[in-house]
């Protein structure tokens, strides 16, 4: 049991009473919420679909009506005496009847009339205002499409629904056709399609025979609409499914009709003043729909926002599934309304729990803040408070006689503690004592035992110095003799490697300075270099010429500050020496390319009692820097990181800066990136006893670069 506690729970009695308080509160009420928030949804989106197909009944109804009423209306015509009459006229093709056809066309409000002859010859048709009756030769034949609409078995006749193409409804009503040309509008998740226009007419349309008394076909009357652009008919269908004020919270009700996908004619709006007509509906409606003959109950994107929407599939008078009838409002209203009714329950809920948690932890405050008390009083006496208490308590219970207890026993052990510490007081004086007599006997040996090892080192470096002294002179003096040779063999010839060999003289002369400086540090009183007041800055500037192979053999960017103004005492080669060592250094510790730093400037030295003008000199670089232990054993001889060194370099560098009085230090950049070096030279060199010292170096006010 006590695995599948949480730690947070299991190490505290506080957060124990909280959670067995809380926890119901946290995890029931969220739930509950939750499992009403997923009701609610549920039922609001059946509410909302419930509303969309009693929207679409409706709205099929009313098409329904129109198909009845446009079939009732050409069977009245078609049975009309007048009509009778105008056949029976010698003329029967003549303006009259004409003239009969486009009144009752207006009368019933349909888009065109035709009559034909028995044998398909068109007599008459309903014309625009200025259009005469075409000539006998000129009078087209019936479309076929028509002769599947003929009702010839005497019935109340209702309309069909059928699709013609332009040229079929160019011979029955060519005054229609500027509506029916219309650009197909790529639309956003529609079917992949190649068309560019829709020329397809979409009409309800009711062809029936004229009758005399005897029953013969005198004539075929054809009347019908056109559902093109027909924005008055769909409107009205908008009016009928969504009155003003049937929708709340600003929703707006919009119906539409589709050729196939098209919508031909529509009152959705594709931007603010025009309607989406020739946009084509979804792949995923138009699948369903007109691929699988289902009704579409369910949200849509329709043109650019979300509708819930209702979608039935149109037939024709073969029964195929040429269409689609639409309606749908704004799902946004209803979906913002529905996030506002479950903010507001959560709200409810959230106070109902604050006030149950607030409740809760006031009565569970009564038991853990006696026990946290006691708990906060035992760390204190931990912590060395041997006085601190529980104290009173208001609880009157088996919690506050416990507390009483407490203080009780704290009082007995703080006596005894206090007797005890007195004793190891007197014990603990007497130990210091023979402890620090024992430490200054220790410092005296450990100074001897530094004084004999350092000797020893000077000893042992001595006899190797004269011994390489020895080896190396030699070569030098036949190196310099053969230069001078070449010199005096070449004559005027020398002059074009006069600057070659002039360098080599000078890096002879430094090896012959370099062995002198060896023995120097074998016997420093016996060796003392030329000492000239130097151009810090030109110095750093003629030792980077020395080191260029190097520099030019890696990826290392130079960032020269020089702004030293003072000069500096010192033998030349010997600072040379100094400089190059650290140059190199640096370069090493970066051997895949970095940045090296040189800066320069004026600083004071504590030469003695008496402050002394010089120079810094900081070689930084950007490689791993200065570990602890490197740091500590950096200047000690035949110390070194390199498998090819021999751990003399700085160790040199510094005996030669403390000759005359100067220093160097190492240190880490603050950033952790690189090690700086800071050389510090006096402007009149000081013999090393008169220097101020610490641990034998020089001291400086000037900190170390960065």
């Amino acid at each position: 049991m006590t695995r599948l506690t949480p730690r947070w729970v299991a190490t505290s009695v506080r957060n124990k009473l909280l959670a067995m308080a809380l926890l119901p509160l946290l995890v029931a009420f969220p739930l509950l919420v939750l499992a009403l928030a997923m009701w609610g949804n549920v039922a609001y989106d059946r509410l909302l679909i419930t509303k969309v197909r009693s929207d679409l009944a409706v709205a099929h109804g009313y098409f329904d009506q129109v198909l009845t009423e446009v079939g009732a209306g050409a069977q009245g015509l078609a049975n009309s005496q007048a009509l009778f009459a105008a056949l029976q006229q010698p003329d029967a093709a003549g303006s009259d009847l004409q003239a009969q056809l486009t009144d009752a066309r207006e009368r019933l409000g349909l888009d065109f009339l035709v009559l034909y002859s028995p044998q398909g010859l068109a007599l008459a048709r309903s014309a625009p205002t200025g259009v005469d009756a075409p000539a006998p030769a000129q009078r087209p034949r019936m479309p076929r499409e028509l002769q599947q609409t003929l009702q010839d078995d005497g019935s109340p006749s209702k309309a069909l629904l059928m699709v013609m193409g332009p040229d079929a409804l160019e011979a029955l009503a060519p005054h229609l056709l500027p509506r029916v040309q219309l650009p197909v509008v790529p639309t956003r998740n529609a079917a992949p399609s190649d068309r560019t226009r829709e020329d397809r007419a979409m009409v309800v349309v009711s062809t029936l025979p004229v009758r005399d008394a005897t029953g013969r076909t005198l004539a075929l009357l054809t009347g019908g609409l056109l559902l093109n652009q027909n924005l008055d008919f769909i409107d009205h269908i908008n009016r009928i499914v969504y009155p003003d004020g049937s929708l709340p919270f600003g929703s707006q009700g919009t119906a539409t009709l589709f050729l196939d996908d098209v919508r031909i004619t529509t009152n959705v709006r594709l931007f603010q003043d025009q309607r989406a007509i020739g946009t084509r509906v979804s792949q995923t409606v138009r699948d369903s729909v007109l691929g699988q003959g289902n009704t579409w109950l369910d949200r849509a994107f329709v043109v650019n926002d979300w509708y819930v929407s209702a979608y039935k599939p149109l037939l024709d008078a073969n029964a195929q599934r040429v269409g689609m009838l639409y309606v749908g409002y704004l799902e946004a209203p209803f979906r913002q309304m529905r996030y506002a009714a479950l903010a507001v329950i959560g709200l409810i809920f959230l106070l109902v729990m604050a006030l149950s948690a607030w409740f809760s932890v006031r009565w569970a405050r009564s038991i853990f803040q006696p026990v946290e008390r006691m708990n906060r009083t035992m760390q204190r006496v931990e912590e060395g408070l041997p006085n601190a208490r529980v104290g009173a308590l208001p609880a009157r219970d088996e919690l506050g006689a416990l507390a009483a207890h407490l203080d009780q026993l704290l009082d007995v052990i703080d006596d005894k503690t206090s007797t005890l510490q007195r004793w190891g007081e007197e014990l603990d004086h007497k130990v210091a004592e023979r402890t620090r007599e024992l430490k200054m006997s220790n410092a005296s040996l450990q100074l001897a035992q530094q004084q004999l090892v350092k000797s020893e080192k000077l000893a042992a470096i001595g006899q190797l110095t004269a011994s390489i002294a020895h080896e190396i002179n030699n070569p030098i003096a036949v190196m310099q003799g053969n230069l001078d040779l070449i010199r005096e063999t070449l004559g005027s010839h020398s002059q074009p490697v006069h600057g070659e060999l002039r360098l080599l003289d000078e890096q002879v002369e430094r090896m012959r300075l370099i062995v002198t400086q060896l023995l120097q540090y074998a016997r420093p009183t016996e060796y003392a270099g030329y000492v000239e007041t130097l151009d810090l800055n030109r110095t750093v500037d003629d030792c980077l010429v020395l080191v260029a192979h190097l520099l030019a053999q890696t990826r290392i960017e130079v960032q020269r500050h020089l702004q030293a103004t003072q000069r500096v005492g010192f033998n030349r080669q010997e600072l040379q020496q100094v400089i190059i060592n650290l140059l190199i250094n640096a370069i090493q510790a970066m051997p895949t390319g970095g940045v090296l730093r040189l800066e320069t400037r004026n600083c004071v030295l504590s030469a003695g009692d008496t402050p002394k003008p010089g120079a810094q000199l900081c070689v930084v670089d950007s490689g791993p820097g200065l570990t602890p232990d490197v740091q500590e054993r950096l200047f000690r001889p035949f110390f070194t990181t390199k498998n090819d060194g021999n751990g003399l370099g700085l160790w040199i560098s510094m005996g030669l800066l403390e000759r005359y009085g100067g220093h160097m230090e190492a240190t880490n950049r603050i950033d952790g990136n690189g090690a700086a070096f800071t050389v510090q030279l006096l402007t009149e060199p000081q013999a090393p006893a008169a220097v101020n010292t610490r641990d034998g170096r020089p001291g400086s006010d000037v900190n170390a670069p960065p």
